[in-house]
């Protein structure tokens, strides 16, 4: 679990997500947990299989799984 503070305000969370194999699968990541209230950025990264999520505040684990579920991913955990 990598959770720090950039700003006042701001959280980033790493998390890891299984099945995501190219570009395609990392914007559909990105895009479900972007519709997240909150969400101001989000990087994922197929190879590592890490997605990087600033949020306004940490975010509810079982709402980011229902987001990566929504793509077609499994949510691991916190990286």
């Amino acid at each position: 679990m990598i959770t720090q503070t950039d700003a006042p305000g701001t959280v980033t969370t790493v998390y890891k997500v299984s099945g995501m194999s190219c570009g395609h699968c990392e914007g559909s990541v990105s895009a479900e947990i972007s519709a997240l209230p909150g969400v101001s950025s989000v990087k994922a990264v197929a190879s590592t299989g890490e997605v990087t999520v600033v949020s306004a505040a940490p975010l509810d684990e079982e709402a980011v799984r229902a987001a990566v579920d929504e793509a077609g991913f499994e949510l691991v955990g916190k990286a």
